[in-house]
C-alpha cells in the first residue's frame, strides 16, 4: 500500500480527523519560529486511542510523531516532516478540581488563562504567566517547562506538575506521580517498558561519576529557569539519590522534554493562592540597557512580584500599533530602557509605602530617571503593552527581523550585568543592535540579533552568534534556554552547554523511552542542524508579485504576508476579550486562524508555479471563513490586515474563475436595497422565502435581514424643515449615514440625529457616493477603484 493508501485506512479508524490535503500541511509546516517543515498529515484526536492507533502507524511506517497545542513555540519544537497530533481541539477539559488540597486535574488542551479564570473564585491560580498566557495551552507549557513574568515568586512549570497520565511509544497507558524512594524500587521490577525506564534511570542516577558531572556540568542550581535537555538534575535531588528525605518524580523529567519522550494526556498541577489583592508597578525609566541591568539587583532586593524588562526597540514598536499605542500613556521621554517593578502586599498603604522605598533605593544608587507609578487598570495596560512585545517585533518593515536563537539565555542576577556587557560587546564585535526584553528579575533577558534570514550571509551570523552566545552561556554556568526549550534552535548546542558525557546519558534516557524514535525526532536528541529547514529558501530571488491595491508600506504583498511571526494572538479564547478571530472562535480550527491564512498566502506566493499565484483552491478554502472584520488589523501585535489580503486574493482569483450570480448579488448590494426600498416589506418577505434562497445560493437556515420601512436619507429630507427651525447652542455635527445604516438599521441613524439635535447639535448628513464597502469585500476592485476616483 502507498502512503496516502494508508493514512485513508488511518484516517478511516479514527474518531476525530487527519488531514493530508496541501492546505493542512502548508498550515502546520510552521510554528512561531524561523523553521518550515511540511509534515506528512495532521491529525485532531479525540480520544487516547486515536492517540495510540497514531503511535501505532508511525511505529510501522517509520515516522515521527509531532505533539502541538497552540503551536506558539519559538524554537521549532512543533515543526516537523512526519504526522503532526495536534491536540489544542478537543483535549480541552478541566477534569478534576480539589480546594482543599489546592490541585487541579486538566487536559493538555486547556488555555492557561482560561484555568485561571475558573480557578479565580476559588481564591487560587496557576502561577507560571507566559506572554501567550491567552492562548498557550497547559500541554504546551509542561512540554517547554515555561515561566513567565511570576516565576521569581511562583516558580516554574515543572515547579506545579504534581503528575502526568502519559502514553509511552509502545502504546502503553503510564503516570508519573511522587514516589518514595522503595516505591521507586519496586517499579524497576518487571519487563514493561515503564519497569524498563525506572531500571534504567535507577542504574544511571545511582552511579558516582554519572551524578558528579551533573552537578559539574549543569547550570548553576540557583537558577531556577533552566531546560537545558532533559532536567535529570531534578531527579538527582531526591531522597532515593541524595538521602534527602524528597520524593523523586519523574513528571519532572517529562517537563521540558518536548514531547520527545511520552505523549501527555492529564496533567495534575498544585496551585498558589491568588497575589495580595493590591499592587503597585513602579516603571523606572533608564538612559542605557547596562543603567537597567545594574538596577535590577538593587531592585531584586524589594520581593518583587515582577521584574520585566522593555528595550527601545519594544517600545518603538508600540507606536505603530493601533491596539498599544493607547497602553503608553506612562511613557516619559524616550527611554532606552523601562523595567517594570511590582510590588503586592494585603494593605494599601504598606503596598505604598513599599513602592516608595523601591524608588528611594534606585534614587540612592543613581538608577533611572523617571518612576511612574502605576495602580489599578493601568498595571493591566502596561502588562499589554509588555506581553505584546513578542508579536510586535514583527512590525518591523523589510526582511531584517529579530530572530529567535540567543533570546533564552539566564544566568544567576548577580552575574546579569557582567554577562549583558559581555554580550553588547559581542553584538558590536557583529555589527548587531540586539533586542533586549523580558524576565530580567529571573536572569534571564530574551536578547534578539536583528538578522535577514533569507541573505546566506546573516544565515551563517545566525549560527555564529548562537555558537558564540552558547559559549558565553557556558562561561557563567548559564542555561541556554530558561524557558523556551531547546527545539530545533538550539539542541545541537547541548553537548557544549551541558558536557559530551552528561548529552550522552540523555541519549541512552531518549532510546530508553522511545527506542524507534518516534516522538518528535530531532528535538533535543540527535538534532537537527539549527540553519536548515528555515522558512525561507536562502538567497531566493524574491517573487514580484503584482497587486491592485499599494502594499508598499509592507514593501509587497508578499512581505505584508510575512510579517505573521506565529504568536497565534489569533487563537485567543472568548474570555481572553477582544475580536480576533471570530471565525476560529467559532470553530477552534487552526486554518481558520489569521495567522493560518497568512502563512497560506506566503506558502503560495512563495512557491507557486502557476502564472496567477493566486490561482489556488486552498487559498479560497483558508480564507473563505473570514468575515473581514478587521480585527486583525488593530489586535495582532504584528498589524497583519488579513481583511486587505482577502480582497486582493478574490480580486486576482476571480480573474480565472469568474464570479458567481450570489457574489455579483452581494458586491452590488446597495443597487438592490435602493430599488427593495420601494417595497421594503414586500422584497423581505420575498427574500426570506426557502425556494428564493436556495435559488440565491444562499444557506436556507440563514435568515436576510430585512429593509427598513423607510431609509435614513428619505426621513432626513421630510423632517429636515422641521429641524432647520431649532436653534442650536452647541455647533454643527456632519453625520456620515453608511449604505446599511440606511437601507437596515435606519432606526439607529435616525435615532442619533435626534438624540445629537436635543443636546443642541445642527445635524447636517453628509452627500456622499456609495462607499464601496460591497464592492470591496467581494474582491470587485476594479469597481470599488471607480468609486474612489
Amino acid at each position: 500500500m502507498s502512503i496516502k493508501d494508508n493514512l485513508q485506512l488511518l484516517a478511516s479508524e479514527l474518531e476525530g480527523e487527519l488531514h493530508f490535503d496541501d492546505l493542512h500541511k502548508s498550515i502546520f509546516a510552521t510554528d512561531a519560529s524561523v523553521y518550515r517543515k511540511l509534515p506528512l498529515a495532521v491529525c485532531f484526536p479525540k480520544t487516547k486511542y486515536d492517540i495510540k492507533k497514531c503511535i501505532q502507524f508511525a511505529t510501522k511506517q517509520n515516522l515521527t510523531l509531532i505533539p502541538r497545542t497552540a503551536g506558539t513555540s519559538l524554537a521549532g519544537q512543533c515543526v516537523g516532516d512526519g504526522l503532526v497530533v495536534d491536540i489544542s481541539k478537543y483535549f480541552t477539559k478541566i477534569l478534576a478540581f480539589d480546594e482543599k488540597n489546592k490541585t487541579v486535574t486538566v487536559e493538555p488542551g486547556v488555555i492557561r488563562d482560561d484555568l485561571n479564570l475558573f480557578l479565580k473564585p476559588f481564591g487560587l491560580f496557576f502561577g507560571p504567566n507566559t506572554s501567550t498566557s491567552n492562548r498557550c495551552m497547559i500541554g504546551g507549557m509542561v512540554g517547554n517547562n515555561s515561566s513567565g513574568t511570576t516565576s521569581i515568586q511562583y516558580g516554574v512549570t515543572r515547579d506545579k506538575v504534581i503528575g502526568l497520565s502519559t502514553l509511552l511509544s509502545d502504546g502503553s497507558e503510564v503516570d508519573f506521580i511522587p514516589l518514595k524512594a522503595e516505591e521507586f524500587k519496586q517499579k524497576t521490577n518487571g519487563n514493561s517498558l515503564e519497569n524498563k525506564i525506572y531500571k534504567s534511570l535507577y542504574k544511571e542516577l545511582s552511579d558516582p561519576d554519572i551524578q558528579d558531572e551533573i552537578t559539574k556540568e549543569f547550570p548553576n542550581s540557583s537558577i531556577h529557569r533552566r531546560n537545558n535537555g532533559y532536567a535529570v538534575d531534578a531527579l538527582l535531588d531526591s531522597d532515593i539519590f541524595l538521602n534527602n528525605n524528597k520524593e523523586i518524580n519523574l513528571s519532572k523529567l517529562l517537563c521540558g522534554s518536548e514531547g520527545t519522550l511520552a505523549i501527555t494526556l492529564t496533567i495534575k498541577l498544585s496551585l498558589n493562592n491568588l497575589p495580595p489583592k493590591n499592587s503597585i508597578l513602579v516603571a523606572a525609566h533608564f538612559s542605557s540597557i547596562k543603567e537597567s541591568m545594574q538596577a535590577v539587583i538593587v531592585a531584586m532586593k524589594h520581593n518583587l512580584y515582577m521584574c520585566e524588562l522593555m528595550d527601545k526597540t519594544i517600545l518603538d514598536c508600540t507606536k505603530n500599533n493601533r491596539e498599544q499605542i493607547k497602553n503608553r500613556f506612562f511613557i516619559e521621554g524616550d527611554p532606552e530602557a523601562i523595567l517594570m517593578l511590582e510590588l503586592c502586599h494585603e494593605n494599601s498603604t504598606e503596598v505604598e509605602k513599599l513602592a516608595q522605598d523601591l524608588i528611594l533605593d534606585l534614587k540612592k544608587n543613581n538608577f533611572g530617571y523617571a518612576y511612574p507609578v502605576l495602580m489599578g487598570n493601568d498595571i493591566e495596560k502596561a502588562i499589554s503593552l509588555r506581553k505584546a512585545g513578542l508579536g510586535l517585533l514583527g512590525n518591523i518593515v523589510g526582511d531584517k527581523k529579530a530572530v529567535a536563537c540567543i533570546e533564552d539565555t539566564a544566568v544567576e542576577v548577580n552575574d546579569l550585568p557582567n554577562y549583558i556587557e559581555e554580550f553588547s560587546a559581542m553584538m558590536d564585535k557583529y555589527e548587531q543592535n540586539a533586542v533586549y526584553y523580558a524576565h530580567a528579575g529571573a536572569g534571564e533577558i530574551h536578547l534578539r540579533p536583528l538578522l535577514n534570514l533569507k541573505k546566506a550571509s546573516d544565515v551563517q551570523l545566525f549560527r555564529s552568534i548562537t555558537t558564540d552566545v552558547a559559549k558565553l552561556v557556558k562561561k557563567y554556568k548559564g542555561s541556554m534556554s530558561g524557558e523556551h526549550g531547546d527545539g530545533i534552535v538550539r539542541s545541537e548546542f547541548l553537548p557544549l552547554v551541558i558536557g559530551e558525557k552528561n548529552y550522552e546519558f540523555l541519549k541512552r534516557i531518549k532510546y530508553t523511552f522511545d527506542p524507534n524514535n518516534i516522538f518528535n525526532k530531532g528535538k533535543i536528541i540527535d538534532a537537527l542542524p539549527m540553519d536548515e529547514s528555515l522558512r525561507y529558501e536562502i538567497d531566493r530571488e524574491e517573487p514580484e508579485i503584482e497587486t491592485i491595491q499599494d502594499f508598499s508600506d509592507s514593501l509587497g504583498i508578499l512581505r505584508a504576508a510575512e510579517k505573521c511571526n506565529g504568536s497565534g494572538d489569533c487563537r485567543k479564547s472568548i474570555q481572553a476579550g477582544g475580536t480576533m478571530c471570530p471565525s476560529y472562535r467559532a470553530t477552534r480550527d487552526e486554518k481558520d486562524t489569521t495567522r493560518a491564512r497568512a502563512n497560506t498566502l506566503r506558502e503560495f506566493l512563495t512557491n507557486s508555479n502557476q502564472s496567477n499565484k493566486f490561482d489556488h483552491k486552498e487559498l479560497k478554502n483558508v480564507f473563505d471563513l473570514c468575515l473581514n472584520c478587521k480585527a486583525c488589523a488593530s489586535e495582532c501585535p504584528s498589524n497583519v490586515d488579513i481583511a486587505a489580503l482577502k480582497t486582493e486574493f478574490l480580486y486576482q482569483y476571480q480573474k480565472v474563475h469568474g464570479t458567481s450570480f450570489r457574489t455579483k448579488l452581494f458586491a452590488d448590494n446597495v443597487k438592490w436595497n435602493k430599488m427593495g426600498s420601494i417595497a421594503p416589506r414586500i422584497i423581505s418577505f420575498i427574500l426570506n422565502r426557502t425556494i428564493v434562497k436556495k435559488a440565491l445560493g444562499i444557506a436556507t437556515k440563514r435568515s436576510i435581514p430585512k429593509l427598513s420601512s423607510k431609509t435614513v436619507f428619505n426621513w432626513y429630507k421630510k423632517n429636515k424643515k422641521y429641524f432647520g427651525n431649532k436653534k442650536y447652542t452647541n455647533g454643527k455635527v456632519f453625520l456620515f449615514i453608511d449604505e446599511f445604516t440606511n437601507y437596515y438599521d435606519a432606526n439607529v441613524g435616525i435615532d442619533s440625529i435626534e438624540v445629537l439635535s436635543h443636546l443642541g447639535y445642527e445635524v447636517i448628513i453628509t452627500e456622499h457616493k456609495e462607499s464601496g464597502r460591497g464592492f470591496v469585500s467581494k474582491g470587485f476592485l476594479t469597481e470599488a477603484k471607480g468609486l474612489a476616483n
